[in-house]
């Protein structure tokens, strides 16, 4: 009786030790004002078995090539058309490279320039049902659109509100984001005293712009206002727009009108508390502009969602290592006669190309945390085309990753 009873005890014990066990990792889900907030622990649903593996499919993209067609300088973006052709947005050339499905390459679209089909630091690349090209040229105060074959079709003028990244929805409207560090040439920041926009703006076909939402956190100074709202976003096939932060614990989900669905978080080994974040300083000198970078971790690098509705982001799993580290240098004019002038350039270990401080979440669409899946490389961006996940290494590498997702 006396060894019934203490099994008992033991298996009572034990079931209440799984029970906290279980109870430390799972998410909490609660509603505030309305919008159901999510917030993930350190496991997920998956476990050590994820339900989905990536399959290497080939790179696009040599730093070290004596083929012009394939030597990007600081690649921003990547689009596949209807045809499974795809079109390579090489940023620091101001060309677009069309490759076949293969790799092969099959054209160059555009120059440097401030003409008609011409760009100067182009950010990103859409494509509408037709095959026509969207092409944001924040720092020529435009968007351009391309017909298929790579004409001048319709520019679009932004002068009040710099384009920034630009996506289409499949109601035709272009739903723009903040543009990730685009130089703003003197249009001010957000300060104590101002108002802060919407992160997000929606502009119909004239570049009227019609809405915005999405809320910024307030740091109460302008270079960590700039730098601590940096994010990354994508649209589903609803017109759902899902929002991730460069710098600060948050994933979320908008409607296409502009509701917000959902926020998500998740545990994290490094501290994200915006109010720990240390500024940053800005000087201005005729036409120079000289930027000292706040100190703020950052958690993400990206975000896409797949055609099951699943939202896939690019998160820290640690801070960079002094010598992993790559700094950007950019270099800002502008003359008494208006001319700009830009020179962006690298410096620090840029020959490391493999690390283990990313690794991809993937998150239910209802903001729950399924898994994660490691990688190996440096990742500045994520794009999903159907099954084919496209990853960038922007200033290492100079390249895109393809892979095949695959469903186990």
């Amino acid at each position: 009786m006396k060894k019934l009873f203490n099994l008992k005890v033991y298996l009572i014990s034990l079931c209440f030790l799984l029970l906290i066990f279980s109870l430390s990792f799972a998410q909490k889900i609660e509603t505030i004002d309305g919008v159901r907030v999510v917030h993930n622990g350190k496991s997920d649903k998956w476990g050590k078995n994820p339900k989905l593996s990536l399959e290497f499919v080939k790179t696009i993209g040599e730093l070290e090539t004596e083929d012009e067609n394939l030597a990007f300088h600081m690649p921003s973006d990547i689009i596949i058309d209807s045809k499974g052709d795809i079109y390579i947005l090489d940023s620091g050339n101001h060309r677009i490279q069309k490759f076949d499905s293969d790799g092969k390459y099959i054209t160059t679209i555009g120059n440097k320039g401030q003409g008609p089909g011409e760009f100067y630091y182009p950010l990103s690349i859409d494509i509408d049902p037709k095959g026509y090209l969207y092409v944001s040229d924040p720092y020529n105060q435009r968007a351009q659109i391309l017909t298929p074959d790579g004409k001048e079709h319709k520019t679009i003028l932004f002068h009040k509100t710099p384009s920034g990244v630009i996506k289409l929805s499949k109601s035709g409207n272009m739903i723009m984001g903040s543009g990730g560090g685009v130089l703003s040439f003197g249009l001010g920041g957000m300060g104590e005293n101002q108002v802060q926009p919407g992160l997000i703006k929606v502009a119909g076909p004239e570049g009227e712009i019609l809405k915005d939402f999405g809320q910024p956190y307030d740091y109460k100074n302008v270079p960590l206002n700039r730098m601590g709202n940096q994010f990354h976003f994508t649209i589903d096939n609803n017109d759902n727009i899902f929002v991730s932060f460069d710098f600060q614990n948050r994933v979320e989900k908008y409607s296409s009108d502009g509701k917000l669905l959902w926020k998500s978080d998740r545990k994290l080994d490094y501290d994200t508390d915006p109010a720990k974040a240390k500024p940053g300083k800005e000087r201005r000198s005729g036409g120079s502009i000289s930027i000292e970078s706040p100190q703020i971790n950052r958690c993400s690098n990206g975000i896409a969602v797949d055609e099951k509705g699943r939202v896939w982001v690019i998160t820290l799993k640690r801070q960079i290592k002094e010598e992993e580290s790559v700094q950007t240098s950019v270099r800002a004019m502008r003359t008494a006669g208006g001319d700009r002038s830009l020179n962006f350039s690298y410096s620090g270990n840029t020959d490391v190309t493999e690390t283990d401080m990313y690794q991809l979440e993937v998150y239910a669409p209802d903001g729950i945390l399924l898994g994660k899946l490691p990688l190996n490389q440096f990742v500045d961006d994520i794009r999903i085309e159907k099954d084919r996940l496209f990853l960038l290494d922007k200033m290492r590498g100079a390249q895109y990753y393809e892979y095949k997702i695959t469903e186990k």
